[in-house]
């Protein structure tokens, strides 16, 4: 299944912002959970590990369901379904 340059761009900026979000993490000048939770994001979209995260944190926290889906939205993601057999 090939890549599109739009998700490989979107894999590399996510891991940028994971990166990012570390480093805040142990900085005091990054904001190190928000740059984490983008990151985490953009990944969602792609990578089916941070897929299947993001599905469990909605279904163990109902309230996190609807900013999630605003999120998305708002950065303009579809979560792509996988193909029927």
């Amino acid at each position: 299944m090939p890549m599109t340059v739009l998700a490989v761009i979107r894999i590399i900026t996510g891991i940028l912002f994971l990166i990012l979000g570390v480093l805040g993490l142990f900085l005091p000048i990054l904001q190190g959970l928000l740059f984490l939770v983008i990151g985490f994001l953009l990944l969602s979209v792609d990578i089916p590990v941070f897929r299947r995260v993001s599905v469990w944190m909605q279904k163990k926290f109902p309230k996190l369901k609807r900013p999630v889906k605003r999120a998305r939205e708002w950065l303009g993601m579809r979560r792509r379904r996988p193909p029927r057999k």
